[in-house]
């Protein structure tokens, strides 16, 4: 168990880590899989040139917030968390070398008015509208360290939307993930897995009418898995969803991921630490462990998680 959420927090930050260089380009544009790498091929300009290779970005640093704020508090304590993602933002926390970048519009809008004295359970409704996938970037901390019921797993991943991405489509489609995750740290085949989270989804549910008009009618969960690596929150997820039902390894899922285009850097955080957990810290390549930086900060917050 240890070495799949192990695998899940590092599988989360390699991921984002891999696609940070080739943020927005399409997928045309990008060189082939098997030079998809922390540093890309001679030839290829990076999007962030000024961004060492092997640092993960807004994505990783927003859930090592969670996963402290977690480990301190014993609970999702949503001021806490709302604080630490401040902190972030402002002061770099969890940032490497607490350098901040590719920071979201609806992330900078809403932590700026929850800054300004708005409530945290309020403040992500700031873009009443907004679908981003922000939410579901940083979420998995949350399957990673829960050991309460499914409906409390799935009334956390919902709350921990409301700081920055308070639509109901974000709470869901993060339900629904933390759900897999929880799922996949017991068993190893995808599509069980994803049947299996969505069945107990269906039955928290059907208390919760507007989440389920919101999981059937909009998100749609039992349509074929397509995926664009957008940074629209419902393709993320079957982006997600679509490479791990056919992917080979933990690096064949991520590589897949970023090769999608787009954005880049999260689809393959929100696979990757799904494949993470599904392959295991020790099937994650031993060359981009040791190219992620700060990972001897990552290791202390996982030691503390692991007596938590």
């Amino acid at each position: 168990m240890w070495d799949k959420i192990k695998g899940g927090l590092y599988g989360l930050l390699i991921g984002d880590a891999l696609g940070v260089p080739y943020e927005f380009r399409s997928a045309e544009q990008l060189p082939p899989l098997k030079h998809i790498e922390f540093t890309p091929p001679v030839g290829f300009q990076p999007t962030y040139r000024d961004v060492p290779a092997g640092t993960w970005s807004d994505d990783g640093a927003q859930a090592l917030c969670l996963l402290e704020s977690l480990i301190d508090k014993g609970t999702l304590e949503l001021t806490d968390f709302a604080d630490k993602l401040v902190d972030w933002y402002h002061e770099g926390r969890w940032a490497v070398a607490q350098q901040v970048f590719d920071i979201g519009i609806q992330t900078s809008r809403t932590l700026t008015t929850y800054y300004h004295g708005m409530s945290p359970y309020e403040s992500g409704n700031t873009v009443p509208d907004g679908k981003g996938n922000g939410a579901l970037m940083r979420v998995l901390p949350l399957a990673l360290w829960h050991k309460g019921t499914d409906e409390q797993l799935v009334q956390n991943a919902h709350t921990q939307c409301l700081v920055t991405h308070g639509h109901i489509c974000n709470q869901v489609c993060c339900a629904l993930y933390v759900l897999i995750a929880r799922e996949l740290l017991q068993k190893q085949d995808f599509n069980l897995c994803y049947r299996t989270a969505l069945s107990k989804l269906r039955k928290i549910y059907q208390q919760m009418p507007e989440h389920e008009r919101e999981l059937e009618e909009n998100i749609q969960p039992d349509k074929v898995f397509y995926g664009e690596g957008s940074g629209y929150v419902v393709d993320s997820l079957f982006s997600a969803c679509m490479i791990l039902q056919t992917c080979t390894s933990y690096e064949n899922a991520v590589k897949r991921a970023v090769a999608l285009g787009n954005d880049t850097d999260t689809t393959a955080c929100i696979t990757g630490g799904l494949a993470g957990i599904r392959y295991g810290y020790e099937h994650i390549p031993q060359r981009w462990i040791n190219q992620l930086r700060e990972t001897d900060l990552v290791d202390q917050l996982l030691l503390r998680l692991q007596s938590a």
